[in-house]
């Protein structure tokens, strides 16, 4: 089923980082498919320039090389397993290098990736930064415990995210900020953790741009699951 995002203006440009992955894969096919959309960018590992979550200089230079205005921005970046080592599931399991990397790739980097970025939005129409975010980051909805870093890492990037909206809804009023939770993806990145029942790369990012479509631009952040239902913060 092809997505047509139509509360975005004819001929909306669209930005997709972490192309490799199998969600940004399927956003970038997914835009593409749409008519309405005049041009997709797909930034994958090492293109358009060598690029590191951890190293700002090499965000900022990135985002020299993506060409604007920018209606709807897609980061699918991040990681569960970084340097080899999974989720933590003791406070036994805790490392003070290990949470402080899941922080710096998953919280850290992808808020100064909408640093450099920011000024790329169009102004005066609507646009909309959609980032890849876990239910795992909710505060409220966190009933099992474990996964210390990962979980900590995408609550910071909630908070990130949402402080973020306020001010760019300041100079962009029509501007939507959202936090995503994919569902449980079959992906590279979730494989180690995931059944026989996960959900197709396609199936869920078609959720999760409907979900965008509809999302009200509120000056507030919102948090929001491939079936377009919200997630407590």
């Amino acid at each position: 089923m092809m997505v047509s995002m139509r509360s975005l203006p004819e001929g909306y440009r669209a930005l997709v980082i972490g192309a490799s992955g199998s969600i940004g894969q399927a956003f970038v096919q997914a835009l593409r498919a749409d008519p309405r959309c005049s041009d997709v960018q797909a930034i994958r590992r090492g293109e358009p320039t060598e690029w590191d979550l951890a190293d700002q200089a090499s965000l900022e230079a990135l985002a020299l090389q993506v060409q604007g205005p920018l209606h709807l921005v897609v980061d699918a970046s991040g990681a569960l397993t970084i340097d080899g080592h999974g989720p933590e599931k003791r406070l036994q399991e805790l490392d003070a290098n290990r949470l402080l990397r899941s922080v710096q790739v998953n919280a850290v980097g992808p808020a100064l990736l909408l640093r450099h970025l920011n000024p790329l939005l169009a102004r005066g129409e609507r646009v909309i930064w959609a980032k890849l975010s876990a239910r795992v980051g909710s505060i409220e909805d966190n009933h099992k415990g474990g996964w210390y870093g990962y979980r900590a890492a995408k609550a910071a990037l909630n908070q990130l995210l949402q402080t973020a909206a306020i001010e760019i809804s300041r100079q962009r009023p029509l501007a939507v900020v959202a936090a995503l939770q994919p569902g449980t993806v079959r992906s590279s990145l979730s494989a180690p953790f995931v059944g026989s029942d996960a959900l197709a790369p396609e199936t869920s990012v078609q959720g999760l741009l409907q979900a965008l479509d509809a999302a009200p631009a509120t000056g507030r952040a919102v948090f929001l699951d491939h079936r377009g239902q919200p997630i407590a913060w």
